[in-house]
């Protein structure tokens, strides 16, 4: 849309009085329906990596400092869904919950009504943009020290065609002044509420954007635009689910890291960890880093302790025992994985069946048995899986097959745990050194795995964290020095096998 000059020529003036508002207001709007997902609910509730998208989206303002209160509309019917997320997340900044309009100019006023009067920062957002980043909230927020409309544009990676009412091709704009417009869209309250009020002379007027009420009723008003990112997507077709859902395992949310040892030891003291494959590799660093934050730590596996993943009994007996002693159990850990080479064609049936044994049926039984005692503590479970899980390779296909079902269950159950306020997350480790991975692959160059204590460490972030849903990947940092992880002396292959993650 261009800039209609005869609209109003009484632009602002060039040296407004400095902006002094009193708070800043993120408004989310919820008014969707889902009809272009062919959903029988709003497409803002469908779940991606185990919550609602509405409460992914949520969850970014009410982490924000530079948001003071949040302010939901929802599509009509739906209060009560989207009050009940508010809730049970425990969002503090979230005002109001109230009803959309049946179009976007109606509901912009709707908004502004539920704001009140007085000079206020206000950001208007889409609720089913769950990937909107901090960066963007943040940098929306201080350009309205200097601008009093902002948006949010990435540059088009396409080419843009104007065409006429038969299909033909009219223009071709030049694509370096191009932006595709997202969310939010941050006003200062005086302008968004000016830009409105004139727009209601107007027997045409239908916004789109609140963006282009401003650019139409207040021509002489500069709009900043800032950088927005191509994770931001909007999820409206039913092929956003699958990208959103993706971009949320790859992008893999990032636990915030404590600053010290002393923040650790205050988060750690008291609680419980088990440990399952907590012998060797990784289960075993992150055993003894808990250790020395105050954690009391179980480690169980198939070496020391007899205990067998996939065994029910053997596991229902470790949870006891850790139980027993402590009176709790906090977060339960399943490093325990075996890694087998060869073409499935040639694969005997012992070892197609201690793989699929071990790898999924190990998991899925931990699961089951540790639910009871992680609801007690609101706790977290915790898998691994493998950068497999997205291309099966040749000459390990049931490996690679086990680790794809365990990022499906780890979001299958953050879905059905959430209920119970019990966490479940996946670490997608880069290529690690472990024992099992020198036992399967040889002595590699030391600079390309990653160690296995700096996933124990990433591990520690997650299970201290409030994600859930999430797979979470652990890489190396530039110049990280790996030191070799020596053969475990005394152990058999199949316990050594089972000791650590191979990813």
């Amino acid at each position: 849309m261009t800039q209609d000059p005869t609209t109003a020529p009484d632009a602002p003036p060039a040296s407004p009085a400095p902006w002094r508002p009193s708070r800043t207001v993120a408004v989310i709007l919820a008014g969707g329906t889902g009809t272009r997902l062919g959903l029988g609910i709003p497409k803002q509730l469908l779940k991606i990596a185990g919550k609602p998208i509405i409460e992914h989206t949520l969850a970014v303002f009410e982490a924000a400092p530079e948001i003071d209160e949040i302010i939901v509309l929802m599509a009509a019917g739906h209060l009560a869904d989207a009050q009940r997320i508010v809730a049970d997340a425990g969002f503090r900044k979230v005002s109001k919950v109230i009803e959309g309009g049946d179009t976007r100019n109606a509901t912009t006023r709707i908004a502004l009504d539920a704001i009140g009067e007085g000079d206020v920062n206000i950001l208007f957002h889409d609720a089913v943009r769950p990937l909107v980043s901090a960066r963007i909230v943040r940098e929306c927020v201080n350009a309205l020290w200097t601008y009093s409309a902002v948006d949010v544009a990435i540059p088009s990676a396409d080419t843009i065609i104007q065409v006429d009412e038969l299909d033909c091709i009219t223009d071709i704009p030049v694509r370096a002044t191009l932006r595709r417009g997202q969310t939010p869209q941050a006003f200062r309250s005086g302008t968004i509420r000016e830009a409105y009020r004139r727009a209601e002379g107007d027997p045409d007027f239908a916004a789109t954007d609140d963006c282009g009420v401003v650019l139409r009723y207040l021509p002489g008003t500069p709009i900043r635009v800032i950088d927005g990112s191509d994770e931001n997507i909007k999820v409206t077709h039913p092929v956003d689910v699958h990208l959103a859902d993706k971009l949320f395992q790859l992008a893999a949310a990032q636990a915030p890291r404590l600053t010290d040892h002393r923040s650790y030891t205050e988060e750690l003291t008291g609680r419980t960890i088990v440990v399952f494959g907590g012998s060797y590799g990784i289960g075993h660093d992150l055993a003894e880093l808990a250790r020395r934050y105050g954690a009391q730590v179980f480690p169980f596996s198939r070496s020391t302790t007899g205990t067998h993943v996939e065994r029910a009994e053997d596991v229902a007996s470790a949870l006891k025992t850790a139980f027993e002693a402590t009176g709790r159990i906090d977060h339960v850990v399943v490093t325990a994985g075996i890694l087998e080479k060869g073409a499935l064609a040639e694969m005997d049936e012992e070892t197609m069946d201690r793989l699929l044994h071990v790898n999924f049926v190990g998991p899925v039984t931990v699961a089951r048995q540790s639910l009871p005692y992680l609801q007690q503590t609101k706790g977290q479970l915790l898998l691994y899986t493998s950068s497999s899980y997205t291309r099966g390779r040749a000459r390990y296909a049931l490996y690679s097959a086990t680790k794809a079902a365990l990022v499906n269950l780890t979001q299958a159950l953050a879905d059905e745990w959430a209920e119970f306020g019990v966490r479940v997350n996946c670490i997608n480790p880069e290529r690690t050194a472990t024992p099992m991975r020198t036992k399967a692959f040889g002595e590699e160059p030391e600079h390309t795995l990653l160690s296995a204590e700096a996933v124990a460490q990433a591990s520690l972030d997650v299970l201290i964290s409030e994600l859930t849903g999430q797979v979470i990947d652990v890489r190396r940092t530039p110049g990280e020095q790996v030191a070799a992880v020596p053969a475990q002396p005394g152990a058999h292959s199949s316990e050594q096998l089972s000791a650590g993650i191979e990813a």
